[in-house]
């Protein structure tokens, strides 16, 4: 039976071998960060929010200047009748709409001195919830009793900021229940939505207040 000769064994090489070349260990490497979305990307992705927001917008002025206003409204349980009722409740969701604001400047860190206890979060989204729910009635009493009025600059700048306040909270709202949104997007729609509330309490409640002389409910 013939023998199966054994492997030949590997070379050795010798320090002083001119063919040697040692091999150093290679340390680990750091797995690669994860990619990251470009600032485009995120940006295109407000397309979608911001022509829904648009479309609200637009609904709502076209419905209120083809809506002949009936100068009916339904008044509301404490109020002495339907436009103090609109007044106040606007003012309320202004209330409530500045207490967001500064529970948001507080979280973000943007008030000197002042550190954000840990109920800041729940305060901004509540005060945001009743601000809006303040404003849906107003919203109601404007569109079916008087509807987009061309009367005066006040009132022109009025109804427009009221279409303009629904489509910025429906891109607020749309950008805040989207991941990879641009870190921007939040905080500049919710300063308009800000601006907008307030501009709407500017040119009614305050105007109303200002020219009655009377805070009476």
């Amino acid at each position: 039976m013939a023998m199966i000769p054994d492997p030949a064994p590997a070379p050795r090489y010798a320090p002083d071998d001119p063919t040697y070349r040692p091999v150093a260990p290679q340390p680990p490497q750091a797995p690669p960060p994860p990619a990251k979305a470009s600032p485009n990307r995120s940006a295109m992705k407000l397309i979608v929010p911001a022509v829904i927001g648009g479309l609200v917008a637009l609904s709502l002025g076209v419905y209120g200047n083809l809506h002949e206003g009936t100068l009916v409204a339904v008044n509301i349980a404490g109020f002495s009748n339907a436009i103090r009722a609109k007044a106040w409740l606007a003012t309320f969701a202004f209330v409530f709409a500045l207490v967001q604001l500064v529970s948001a400047l507080a979280m973000y860190g943007k008030l000197p001195g002042i550190h954000a206890p840990s109920w800041t979060g729940t305060l901004h989204r509540w005060s945001g919830r009743i601000a809006f729910l303040l404003a849906v009635p107003v919203a109601i009493h404007c569109l079916y009793a008087l509807g987009f009025e061309w009367s005066s600059p006040r009132v022109i700048i009025h109804s427009l900021l009221g279409c303009f306040f629904f489509g910025f909270f429906t891109v607020k709202m749309l950008v805040l229940s989207r991941r990879g949104m641009p870190s921007w997007a939040l905080p500049v729609f919710g300063g308009l939505v800000f601006t907008g509330l307030a501009g709407l309490w500017l040119t009614s409640s305050l105007y109303f207040f200002w020219h009655t002389g009377s805070l009476k409910f």
